[in-house]
């Protein structure tokens, strides 16, 4: 693993290569809430892991800061980043060649929230349906402002490090256009200094939970990748399908059956259609069966290595710190070009 020499302030940074013509630098991440399933997997991990290989500089923020946008407290939030982490490095994500960081440990990236809060106006914050629909959905009894301005939080995690790509959903395109938005005034305003970072919008198929509802954490509808083989069997077992025998592949008509079905396509690399029309009239018993199979067996070599690296959480802490140190300088960095830029000490 990489080791990260002492920098002494002034001195040209080692960890900071110039960014060469063509390179491309994504900045991702994952709020430490708790524990990592397969919607996740399919949706970002693969993908994270994919970029890796292309030579793409990835970024990975665990957003332990934003936990306290939409509850009260943050609860075990050191245990849940750690684990996140070990689910990182198990789903393949190289941590020397990614930086793995979090947001409490990197300063000068939450001191660009000032100067940045300073080029949007408060009406722009507040016709951000994004935001909207966070209000409406929070769990706390009054909004924090920190809700109010998590675009802008959003953006500093992007600038701070300059990157360029950004993974996102549709439901996440207006937040990009704030940090579009802040990026660009900064540069009319003092000097160009930030690229517009533009939308990698994800392909990856929406996986359902277990209800057939949105698959989340806290929904109990999730297959982590820390559930062992029986547990998954449990899961899938309770798995929400319909009266229809025949098996077949309708995401509009037969959610329930059809986020089965799309699994197992996922697990073995296959179509969807392909894959009902083989277990056609077996209706959800073998539906059910194969998917255990499906999953199981996908990710046997994951759980393995998970296990293996569960033994030795000081190795989950090393990674974070190495990544800490990492973001660091590249944070220090920026925001000192800021202060050139805006005139300040």
């Amino acid at each position: 693993m990489t080791t990260v020499p002492d920098i002494a302030p002034g001195t040209a940074n080692p960890l900071i290569a110039p960014t060469a013509e063509g390179h491309r630098r994504i900045l991702t991440g994952d709020r430490p809430t708790g524990p990592l399933h397969l919607g996740h997997y399919f949706g970002t991990l693969q993908n994270r892991v994919q970029l890796q290989l292309q030579d793409i500089e990835l970024m990975i923020v665990i957003a332990d800061y934003q936990v306290i946008t939409d509850r009260d407290r943050a609860d075990r939030v050191a245990e849940h980043a750690e684990n996140l982490v070990l689910d990182y490095l198990a789903a393949g994500v190289d941590p020397d060649r990614a930086t793995i960081f979090t947001h409490s440990a990197v300063p000068a990236l939450n001191q660009l929230m000032l100067p940045f809060l300073s080029l949007i106006s408060v009406a722009e914050l507040s016709r951000n349906p994004t935001v909207k629909d966070e209000i409406t959905h929070s769990r706390q009894a009054a909004v924090s402002g920190l809700m109010f301005t998590y675009p802008v939080h959003q953006a500093a995690d992007l600038l701070f490090c300059k990157a360029d790509l950004v993974p996102v959903g549709q439901d996440q395109l207006p937040h990009l256009e704030i940090t579009r938005t802040i990026a660009r005034r900064f540069n009319d305003r003092y000097t160009p200094l930030f690229p517009e970072p533009q939308a990698l919008l994800s392909e990856a198929p929406l996986l359902l939970g277990t209800d057939a509802g949105k698959m989340s954490k806290s929904r109990g509808n999730a297959i982590t990748l820390g559930a062992d083989e029986d547990e998954t069997a449990r899961l899938l077992r309770g798995a929400v399908t319909d009266n229809d025998r025949h098996i077949s592949y309708d995401p509009e008509t037969r959610p329930g059956v059809s986020n089965l079905v799309l699994l197992i396509a996922l697990c073995q690399g296959r179509d969807p259609h392909a894959v009902a029309e083989e277990i056609g009239p077996g209706g959800a018993a073998r539906l059910k069966r194969t998917a255990t199979e499906a999953v199981n067996e996908h990710l046997r070599p994951l759980r393995a290595r998970r296990t293996e690296l569960a033994a030795d959480r000081s190795l989950l802490r090393e990674v974070l710190h190495t990544g800490n140190a990492r973001a660091n300088a590249i944070a220090d960095r920026t925001l000192a070009e800021v202060r050139t830029a805006m005139g300040t000490f």
